[in-house]
């Protein structure tokens, strides 16, 4: 039904909205999480800002297995090489992730103030430290990571973990945490009341002028000082895969110059922009649910601004330009790309009204009474 070319590009396209659909979803989670001892100043309201995620976290996170399992399934190298070489900030992000399950059923189960408070930041852990890792991922997509492919496909790490904290990486873990962060305080505001509410509240006129200024710097950073590799020679859309058939010089145009050259995709940025500071702007008053829509819509912009801004690189290689793996060039066979994607067609849909299904019966807001009174509560 669709040919290599095609179907290359649609599970592009439909990785990027998994993408998406983690980042919202888990963004959300991760920024309660990062919020929950300094929103929360006693007890009561803590297991308040717990519930409003308690209930939905393990649903969203199954985005972030999808994802992984996608990649191992599309684009066999990009997994081998992410994977391998960036082990140890993955084992980083999955050991802070342990901190999850456990701080979520375990705080409750000892009735002592210091026990809490030390599942509470490790919560705290479990939410900021993947943030944080995962902009630090992003940033390095854009600058390049050290890898090379022997003749036989084979992928070679050649950095270590020490090289990924460039200072552009680092300020997109810090965007990304101020993101998350500003996503779950806008949560926070949607789905409580009280002194949370108002916490809530306050935490996102803070946050938002600092991250719209981060995210100036972050785009004028890469813009005018990050070198693009360019592609002079290739074998074709449709060619079978093979990363090393094709010729690619270190240093092209530039990032801006490849969005000039496709000047639509400069929605993406605008998006991320006008979404983000929306959000920032809405969020100070009452209109809590247009600010999380906002704010939505900004991070969805960001991403969307990685995804055109590296199209068709999946990754670059910045010690062997002509490693560097495209969409073009690293995916599975056309059979495999085809059986996959009539699999997503019929159960992803299933897995989406079940989510709609499970937040439609869960949805309201939470306070001291309703956590306090109901039992299938996280007390």
């Amino acid at each position: 039904m669709f040919d290599y070319e095609t179907i290359r590009l649609i599970w592009w396209l439909f990785i990027g909205v998994v993408a998406i659909a983690f980042a919202l979803t888990e963004g959300f989670d991760f920024g309660v999480c990062t919020l929950l001892p300094f929103v929360g100043k006693t007890d009561l309201e803590r297991r308040v800002i717990i519930n409003t995620v308690g209930a939905t976290w393990e649903g969203n996170q199954v985005w972030l297995v999808l994802l992984g399992g996608a990649i191992f399934a599309i684009w066999p190298p990009v997994y081998a090489t992410l994977f391998s070489g960036l082990y140890i900030a993955m084992l980083l992000v999955l050991f802070a992730l342990f901190f999850r399950p456990a701080g979520f059923d375990y705080r409750s189960k000892v009735a002592d103030s210091s026990w809490r408070n030390a599942w509470d930041w490790g919560l705290f852990i479990g939410g900021t430290l993947p943030s944080i890792l995962f902009g630090v991922l992003a940033g390095n997509l854009l600058l390049g990571l050290p890898f090379h492919l022997d003749q036989d496909l084979r992928s070679f790490y050649d950095g270590s973990f020490w090289g990924l904290l460039h200072p552009f990486a680092l300020l997109c873990g810090v965007i990304a945490l101020l993101c998350t962060t500003l996503h779950g305080a806008l949560f926070l505001k949607l789905r409580t009341e009280g002194q949370i509410r108002q916490r809530a509240a306050s935490t996102v006129g803070t946050l938002g002028p600092v991250l719209l200024l981060l995210l100036v710097i972050a785009f004028a950073w890469a813009f005018m000082f990050i070198a693009r590799p360019e592609i002079t020679q290739m074998a074709g859309s449709n060619a079978p895969s093979n990363p090393l058939n094709k010729t690619v010089i270190a240093v092209g145009p530039g990032w801006l110059a490849h969005f000039m050259q496709h000047r639509w995709m400069l929605i993406a940025p605008l998006l991320g922009f006008v979404g983000l500071g929306t959000a920032w702007f809405l969020g100070k008053g009452h209109n809590a649910l247009a600010a999380f829509i906002a704010n939505s819509l900004g991070m969805s912009g960001l991403l969307l601004t990685l995804g055109f801004g590296l199209f068709p690189f999946l990754l670059i290689s910045v010690t062997d330009p002509q490693s560097s793996l495209t969409l073009w060039d690293a995916s599975s066979s056309h059979f495999t790309l085809l059986l996959a994607f009539w699999i997503t067609v019929i159960f992803l849909p299933i897995v989406l009204l079940y989510t709609r299904w499970v937040y439609k019966i869960l949805w309201g807001s939470i306070t001291e009474a309703s956590v306090t009174n109901d039992t299938h509560t996280f007390y």
